[in-house]
């Protein structure tokens, strides 16, 4: 997705990505550079370098109208298992390859789509052949996405079993009306049921993901949806803010429309409604862990998935369209169901696209992905990188505080709950000049 920012100077959503996940952008990626993906995982590891694995399960119920990830809605049971196969196979060619120098994953994260699409029968399989190829034994964290409605008690028990850590609910709104304007696969009654099985088992976290400014989203519903969130109790709660990115059903019908504003919240509702979010759960004991995360125990919640990526750690992504990280080489598969599979089954990796960020990049995306964070200290980069971030940025920090969005004191870049609300939008300032726009 385009890092580009498309606030407009009304403040109204229109279309284009907003959410910023990778520096630098992922147009500078390209096919002429897959070679250097390939050299990167015949390489050694660098000493210490923790290793992530990504499963990307793309099938769903149905798909959303402000989904933007590679999923696929029409697949039947075989043209599934065939995926499932492939996967298998990517999975055991990377697991030969010098880049894993004998490590076993610090984390595992199963992301869709919907994982919990898969049946009992392919949940199994997936499992059992990725533990041959990496013991999971050393995993701190292993987290699994889930749809409220392909939830059943014999899937959780096999997810627990398997040893996950982290049961993600993609909730989103807890309004039937809103949820069906949204083409959401679940409905208001499978949300109670579906977390109420997942407490049952016993996961040692549960995250429920809400997201700000729907389709047809309100003041009075979503303070709703904070009051029902609170009262679940979760163990941590995950809130994005509406965006429309451009292959969206909803920007496909503003095209048709010749709209070119999308109909949903502006920002300064969607800001609005996460800080009264913060605020309430603040109140029943919350903390703020991230710009989109709040967690009610930060001594037992952790998000290594983030907190490793986001400090420059290897991740294989496996499955179509996925993204991995390895020795220093950004890389992404093949982006079409077909030639993903293919291409696994004539032996081959299927990697489709690169780019080899150079120092100041890699320091230039740790810095933006931990500023995500609320809190970023100069100490870490100039033990890292060599680099005194606090002179570096010296000029758009300055911008940060004049526009009273944060505060420098002491080597630690402090924002505050104004410029967390907004920091997608604030992270452009730290970007090469040829990387803006």
């Amino acid at each position: 997705m385009s890092v580009t920012s498309n606030l407009s100077l009304n403040d109204e959503t229109t279309a284009g990505s907003y959410f910023v996940s990778n520096y630098p952008p992922y147009s500078y990626w390209s096919k002429g550079r897959a070679q250097e993906a390939h050299a990167a995982i015949d390489r050694e590891p660098a000493p210490g370098a923790p290793l992530g694995i990504y499963v990307h399960i793309p099938f769903c119920r149905k798909r959303c109208h402000f989904c933007y990830f590679k999923v696929y809605t029409g697949k039947d049971s075989s043209e599934i298992d065939r995926y499932l196969s492939a996967l298998i196979l990517e999975l055991k060619l990377h697991a030969g390859k010098a880049f894993v120098g004998g490590r076993r994953p610090s984390f595992i994260y199963f992301g869709g789509g919907t994982p919990s699409y898969l049946s009992t029968r392919q949940l199994s399989r997936v499992v059992e052949s990725m533990k041959e190829c990496f013991a999971w034994d050393q995993a701190e964290e292993i987290t699994f996405e889930c749809e409220p409605g392909t939830i059943t008690e014999p899937k959780l028990e096999i997810l627990r079993g398997m040893g996950v850590t982290r049961l993600s609910l993609g909730i989103e709104n807890f309004d039937q009306k809103i949820l069906e304007l949204n083409g959401r696969a679940h409905g208001e009654r499978e949300i109670g049921r579906s977390y109420a099985f997942a407490r049952s088992i016993g996961f040692p976290q549960i995250n429920i993901d809400l997201i700000a400014g729907m389709v047809g989203e309100t003041e009075e519903n979503w303070k709703e949806c904070v009051r029902k969130t609170i009262d679940l109790a979760p163990d941590s709660v995950t809130i994005y803010q509406m965006e429309v990115p451009y292959n969206t059903t909803i920007f496909k019908e503003m095209k048709v429309l010749g709209e070119s504003t999308a109909p949903v919240a502006g920002w300064a509702a969607k800001r609005r409604w996460v800080d009264y979010a913060f605020n309430e759960m603040a109140k029943a004991g919350y903390s703020v862990a991230s710009a989109y995360t709040m967690v009610k125990d930060k001594t037992r919640t952790r998000f290594m998935y983030r907190d490793l990526l986001w400090s420059g750690a290897d991740m294989i992504g496996l499955g179509v369209a996925s993204f991995s990280h390895v020795n220093g080489t950004h890389f992404q598969n093949e982006h079409d169901f077909d030639p993903y599979i293919e291409t696994l089954e004539a032996g081959r990796l299927p990697i489709s696209r690169a780019y080899t960020p150079d120092e100041e990049e890699r320091m230039i995306r740790e810095f933006v992905l931990q500023m995500k964070l609320g809190r970023v200290e100069s100490a870490y980069f100039a033990k890292k990188f060599g680099v005194d971030v606090v002179r570096r940025f010296a000029a758009p920090l300055a911008s940060l505080e004049q526009d009273g969005f944060g505060a420098v004191t002491e080597g630690v870049i402090q924002l505050n709950r104004d410029g967390l609300l907004q920091v997608d939008r604030l992270l452009h300032r730290f970007f090469l000049p040829v990387h803006r726009g």
